[in-house]
């Protein structure tokens, strides 16, 4: 089953290959949802400062009744913090604010504030943040240390000045988008990439291409899309606070050919609906 199963980070730390998300979980219905998830046997759990429940999710991990070196806690530096003392302030925010004594993985959100999205430069600003990440890396706060929504040249700008090189690059990843060269590029540097919105946050629900295609594999339009990403070697965080979707978001031990394979790789979604109002899906 997918839930038992890991991968291996460049710095020996195993990854469950399946994530839970919580983007768009409030605070208050987090810690259900995170339990509910971890019963089901989810391992992999993954906020955010810039999601507002990173207390939520704490407390879901905490009275989940599974021991805290059995699960993998991911967090993220809020877009806006460029700068060294932010992060360092930051980093230990996010650790009292889920009541937790360590993280498994912390990441730069973005490598643009939000609000300046693919937009100007903030090399010396990330690399600064690097840094932070790296103090905590080195006195066991993070476990692993990585960023999220990072493209080559910002990658490239870490490389440049760091002791420690990210081992994930969580990233906007699903059938319709497949960002193949920043693949490669991470893979060519052992950094695992990580599959965010793996089913398009729902805008791939009518495709009705996928969905041909998933009534050929007797699955659902999420389960093709949830393994589609696994099959690209990355990591999926679908996101959902129904226990019933939770359960069938892992019931992908079946097999997509390579000629789909090619055929999903192939598609392009660029209107993502309501959803295009947010910078990751803005199209920039």
């Amino acid at each position: 089953m997918i839930l038992n199963e890991t991968y291996t980070l460049a710095n020996g730390a195993p990854i469950p290959k399946l994530g839970f998300g919580t983007w768009f979980i409030e605070d208050g219905a987090a810690a259900q949802a995170v339990q509910d998830a971890i019963g089901i046997g989810y391992r992999n759990i993954d906020t955010a400062q810039a999601y507002g429940n990173e207390r939520g999710v704490g407390e879901g991990v905490r009275s989940s009744g599974v021991p805290r070196d059995e699960l993998y806690v991911s967090s993220k530096l809020a877009a806006e913090i460029k700068d060294y003392d932010g992060a360092v302030s930051a980093i230990d925010g996010s650790l009292t604010l889920m009541g937790l004594e360590y993280l498994d993985l912390m990441m730069i959100h973005s490598p643009q504030p939000w609000n300046d999205w693919r937009g100007g430069s903030y090399a010396e600003g990330n690399r600064a943040a690097w840094r932070a990440l790296e103090e905590a890396h080195d006195a066991g706060k993070l476990r692993s240390i990585g960023v999220s929504n990072f493209e080559q040249s910002d990658l490239q700008n870490i490389f440049a000045a760091c002791t420690v090189p990210p081992q994930v690059n969580q990233v906007l990843l699903h059938v319709g988008n497949t960002p193949t060269e920043l693949l490669d590029f991470c893979t060519e540097n052992n950094i695992l990439v990580e599959a965010y919105s793996p089913i398009a946050h729902g805008e791939i629900l009518g495709n009705a291409e996928v969905g041909v295609m998933a009534e050929r594999y007797s699955v659902s339009v999420p389960q093709l899309c949830i393994r589609y990403a696994l099959q690209l070697g990355t990591v999926p965080l679908p996101k959902t606070t129904n226990p019933e979707h939770m359960r069938t978001n892992a019931d992908v031990d079946f097999v997509i050919s390579d000629a789909d394979m090619e055929a999903l790789h192939g598609m392009s979604v660029t209107d993502y609906g309501k959803s295009g109002k947010f910078p990751v899906f803005s199209g920039k």
